[in-house]
């Protein structure tokens, strides 16, 4: 799971004529451009200018649409499938645990999906919240186990990544944040937990342990979620992305 930050999305909307569907063609475009840089975004509406430009009109939504579009490979068949499960994990599992607003969700790249998402800043410094967040970063995984049957290497991989998060998250709940099962009220920060947890072999069985509980969390919040879940999936496989509204519309249906 990633969050982009598209700080050009908005950008595309001054090149856009305006009307009374401005918010709206702001939310499509930016959820359709979520993981695209600001080179990417910049590129594609100088080209969609020039189509506008030799049609003698002004630019439209669909030209910039399309130029993001085909700066995409298209994703394979069973790889959008994942994505598309994926990805409706993470939302739903924000949604039920009251997180935050889900603003986007995206899966139209190769490279992988990508969500964005809000969060309350009420309760975010207590255990609950803590333990909250460990459930939906590893909700992910839990989709593709739960329908699937076999996880990927999606959510691991980089320092940005689910499983990164949720490690460095378990790893601070121990020795940082004061919610640890050992001297809990010891601060023993560390720039590289990954170090730290090959040496410590008491603190990674207690840091998987909690990774283990909140993915175990997540298959039970889906289960009970199965309806919403697999629409949120078969709806997002099909549009590729879709805004704020069109997510909310299916989690609270």
């Amino acid at each position: 799971m990633t969050e982009p930050q598209n700080t050009n999305a908005s950008e595309m909307l001054a090149t856009v004529q305006r009307g009374n569907s401005t918010d709206a063609i702001l939310r499509r475009l930016a959820t359709r451009a979520m993981g695209l840089t600001g080179a990417d975004i910049e590129r594609i509406v100088r080209e969609a200018r020039l189509k506008a430009r030799r049609g003698k009109r002004a630019i439209r939504y669909e030209d910039i649409e399309e130029g993001i579009r085909g700066n995409r490979p298209p994703v394979p068949y069973n790889l959008r499938w994942r994505f598309a499960f994926h990805e409706a994990g993470h939302a739903v599992v924000h949604h039920a645990l009251d997180l935050g607003p889900v603003r986007g969700l995206n899966i139209n790249s190769g490279e992988g999906g990508y969500n964005l998402v809000g969060f309350h800043v009420s309760a975010t410094d207590t255990r609950d919240w803590y333990e909250n967040m460990l459930t939906m970063l590893m909700a992910g995984r839990a989709a593709e186990h739960l329908v699937l049957k076999r996880v990927s290497s999606g959510s691991g991989g980089t320092d940005d990544s689910d499983l990164a998060r949720a490690t460095r998250f378990a790893f601070d709940m121990e020795r940082v944040l004061g919610f640890g099962s050992e001297h809990p009220l010891l601060y023993r920060p560390h720039r590289d937990p990954g170090a730290v947890l090959d040496r410590d072999a008491e603190l990674a069985n207690r840091v998987h342990g909690r990774l283990v509980a909140a993915l175990d969390r997540a298959v039970a919040i889906l289960r009970r979620s199965r309806p919403t879940f697999h629409a949120l999936a078969k709806t997002l496989f099909e549009a590729q992305a879709m805004d704020e509204t069109a997510v909310l519309k299916i989690l609270t249906s």
